[in-house]
């Protein structure tokens, strides 16, 4: 009896002999060859893993040390090109002013000459009166002020900048509905009174790393501590006399002006019944300007603000704010407001045209009723002061 032909043919060395499949590629080797083609496999497995092992370690190195990721050098570089650019730029107007300022100070010598001159001839003559004197005083301060503040050599300051701006456009698009519409309550909820697991119109919120709460319990007239997971609060200031606090939301007693000072009104330098800020790393204040129905954003040392959000009237259009109060803003500068009269926090990138809901926007009711604070703890879930409903809640984020 003849002996059963179960031979097919290697597609490696194309011979007749037993073989075995290989799924991953489905072909056909000898015992030989398979072993070969596997070596092959575990020879890319290795180069792979070591691929990784090396992009991991340059995710290791840019988390600590992100001056060395090419986004930041590319900023440094502009840096120094701007710094030479305007280093050369005062080179060139200081070597024009050293030009001019020889025969400015020549006139000016000239004048006080003259004028030296008429002082001493008075002296000798001894022949003057009030209408001399005057005379006198006059010229010294026309010459003092032109010595002070030159008219005919002055800093020109051109409107078009020099130096080409740059700024940071990320694609990263937060997403609608980045947390659980259904919220926690955290704190309160328990009616409006003066009880220790009871809040009566909280205001600003603040959340530390251990998610402790800090609540400006402004009904009450007193500033609680809610610990995490806790079933009531404790009073750390206030709260136990008429006199010790009163309404408190966010008070400093002397300062300077950094924002607004120029009267009530709506324009650019102006504010009407701001009620919360925020700064962020650059020092640039972010303002809920309450009645004129907007977020202004106020650069270090600028004399005017700009509308980062709102700024079209009353109403609860995705433009549009009603009475805006509680502020954060984050890393990436997304600006982020409690919409009280709306009943809803808001999302808003700067430039952008209209801003997103992120939750509430249903109308007064259960949800939000007049949010008035906000707060993000380390992992960025949303704590809102839920002011009507007199409690605060924690919105989870959607991960």
């Amino acid at each position: 009896m003849a002996m059963a032909n179960n031979k097919t043919q290697c597609s490696t060395c194309n011979k007749e002999k037993i073989t075995y499949p290989c799924k991953g590629c489905s072909k056909e080797f000898c015992l030989m060859d398979l072993t070969e083609h596997k070596q092959i496999l575990s020879d890319e497995l290795n180069l792979i893993t070591n691929e990784y092992n090396e992009f991991k370690q340059r995710i290791n190195e840019q988390k600590q040390n992100p001056q060395n990721d090419l986004l930041i050098k590319q900023i440094d570089e502009w840096e120094a090109n701007s710094i030479d650019i305007i280093q050369q730029k005062a080179q060139q107007c200081r070597k024009i002013a050293m030009g001019c300022l020889p025969t400015f100070l020549t006139d000016i010598e000239k004048k006080f000459n003259d004028l030296s001159e008429q002082i001493k001839q008075i002296h000798h003559e001894n022949d003057f009166n009030e209408i001399n004197l005057i005379y006198l005083r006059n010229q010294l301060l026309k010459i003092t002020q032109e010595l002070n503040n030159p008219s005919k050599i002055s800093i020109q300051h051109d409107s078009q900048s020099f130096i080409n701006e740059i700024s940071i456009i990320s694609s990263r698009e937060s997403k609608f509905n980045k947390w659980k519409q259904n919220a926690i309550i955290v704190a309160g909820g328990n009616g409006q009174e003066q009880q220790l697991n009871q809040l009566f119109f909280p205001y600003g919120i603040f959340v530390d790393k251990k998610k402790n709460i800090f609540i400006a319990d402004y009904g009450n007239k007193r500033i609680v501590e809610w610990k995490y997971n806790a079933k009531e609060g404790q009073i750390i200031a206030g709260g136990n006399r008429k006199d010790q606090l009163y309404r408190p939301i966010e008070y400093n007693n002397e300062g300077v002006v950094v924002t607004g000072g120029n009267g009530k009104g709506n324009q650019l330098n102006q504010l009407n019944d701001p009620t919360s800020i925020f700064v962020d790393e650059d020092q640039s204040v972010y303002v809920s300007d309450h009645d004129n129905n907007r977020v202004m954003k106020w650069r270090k040392d600028a004399k005017e603000g700009t509308i980062v959000a709102g700024g079209n009237g009353q109403g609860r259009n995705l433009n549009q704010l009603h009475y805006p109060e509680g502020l954060f803003v984050d890393d990436l500068g997304q600006i982020y407001v409690a919409d009280c009269w709306n009943h809803r926090v808001m999302h808003w990138c700067e430039g952008k045209e209209e801003g997103e809901i992120v939750v509430g926007g249903n109308g007064e009711g259960n949800q939000l009723n007049h949010p008035s604070g906000l707060y993000f703890d380390d992992e960025r879930n949303l704590y809102v002061a839920d002011r009507d409903n007199h409690r605060i809640q924690k919105f989870e984020i959607v991960l």
